[in-house]
């Protein structure tokens, strides 16, 4: 399962808020509440957030087993 956990972390440390990336990257309130629930998005979102957050993938999403 993909996680975005880090995503809100790198937000924070660089002091970007959900309301801006709705504004820099196009983001909708939907496509946030995807990414808060972890679930699934487009590999073009995440190119825009790693764009505009200036980060690679890695810092943004992570990939955690699920437990059985």
């Amino acid at each position: 399962m993909i996680v975005f956990d880090k995503l809100w972390v790198t937000m924070h440390q660089k002091g970007i808020s959900t309301y801006t990336l709705r504004e820099k990257c196009g983001i909708d309130s939907k496509t946030v509440r995807r990414l808060k629930a972890n679930e699934n998005i487009e590999t073009k979102t995440l190119d825009k957030l790693c764009d505009v957050l200036d980060c690679r993938l890695e810092d943004i999403a992570e990939f955690v087993r699920e437990t059985e």
